[in-house]
């Protein structure tokens, strides 16, 4: 199983940024889906999570401004990031629990995706 990121960048304060990720490989089931990020010197962070159901979790710094959104069909993940600020410059890791056919459950890391929000 892989994890493709993609839609990370440079954009200023207040700017927006749709993040997304396609899972590929083996998989029967994805549940849940989501983003965590990670700052210089932080630990990494839950950011949002989507159950297959469409349940929803976010991070108390971001609710009102992220949506997390994902197309089970396509097994892929999106993450809409409106209002950015400084301190949400990150690298983003996609983050899924995936069972394969043969009814095997791990959880996979996506290769990270760097947002910077800067004037």
């Amino acid at each position: 199983v892989q994890l493709q990121a993609s839609g990370g960048g440079l954009v200023q304060p207040g700017g927006s940024l749709r993040l997304s990720c396609a899972a590929s490989g083996s998989i029967f089931k994805i549940n849940p889906m989501g983003w965590y990020r990670q700052a210089p010197g932080k630990q990494r962070e839950l950011v949002a999570r989507i159950t297959v159901g469409g349940s929803t979790n976010y991070a108390d710094s971001v609710k009102g401004r992220f949506t997390v959104s994902r197309d089970n069909a396509k097994n892929t993940v999106h993450l809409q990031m409106n209002n950015l600020k400084p301190e949400d410059t990150a690298v983003y890791y996609c983050n899924a629990a995936v069972t394969s056919a043969t009814e095997i459950s791990d959880w996979y890391w996506g290769q990270g995706t760097q947002v910077t929000v800067s004037s």
